[in-house]
């Protein structure tokens, strides 16, 4: 009898532990279950790093020989003003013209002063994004020696590029998870639960910008992460 009295308790012990095994194991796999997904963003501002810049201008004249003659002239002209305000010679690439022979254009005007129209472009690239901004203020120079640059043409904008990515990304991640989990917290506390670890997250893609149309030589970086937290009761 006494023995049948301790297996009777052992068995009932026993039937409480796994009752509360099974309970707890129920309620993580609920927890489990429950989940919380939020974005984190990141913004920020930062100066372009490198420039391109076409110069261009166009000629026109009826004799081909002398017209590559002129525009020879005013490309040595155009790359001795850009030398002598501190463009280096690698920065500099020249084009060769585009003519077109306005006679042979099918549609064209029969009654043309000029047979031949030429464009020719000189380019800067350069590092030194400041530099050539002020130069860009400066080519009335250029028109006091006779060479009018042009604008206009969608071709050839001037660009500025954002290339040092790399070395802001660790910091722009780690504002974009902390956004990120600061929007988990205050979902987790309006339902009244607590915040788990980490189910999943996608580090979305980086995109750079300008900051607005009339500052294009700022560029706005941008990254979104995606994270889904568990939610303890």
């Amino acid at each position: 009898m006494k023995n049948l009295r301790w297996e009777a308790l052992i068995l009932a012990i026993g039937m409480v532990v796994v009752g509360n095994c099974l309970k707890n194991a129920l309620e993580n796999f609920t927890d489990k279950e429950r989940v919380v997904s939020v974005k984190g963003l990141a913004e920020m501002e930062v100066p372009a790093d490198k420039v391109v810049w076409p110069l261009v201008y166009k000629d026109i004249g009826d004799d081909p020989a002398l017209l590559y003659e002129n525009m020879a002239k005013k490309n040595t002209a155009i790359v001795a003003f850009l030398k002598n305000n501190g463009i280096e010679e690698t920065e500099i690439s020249i084009a060769p013209p585009e003519v077109i022979d306005m006679q042979a254009e099918r549609y064209g005007n029969t009654n043309i002063k000029y047979r031949y129209n030429a464009t020719s472009v000189i380019t800067v690239t350069s590092r030194n994004v400041d530099k050539v901004r002020q130069l860009m203020t400066e080519q009335a120079e250029l028109l006091k020696q006779g060479i009018a640059i042009t604008g206009g043409d969608y071709r050839y904008n001037v660009s500025y590029e954002f290339t040092g990515l790399n070395s802001i990304k660790p910091q722009m991640i780690e504002e974009a998870t902390k956004n990120a989990r600061a929007a988990a917290e205050k979902f987790a506390k309006d339902s009244d639960s607590k915040l788990g670890k980490i189910r999943n997250a996608s580090q979305g893609q980086f995109s750079i910008s300008d900051r607005d149309a009339n500052t294009p030589y700022i560029k706005s970086v941008r990254v979104v992460t995606t994270i889904n937290y568990y939610l303890r009761r």
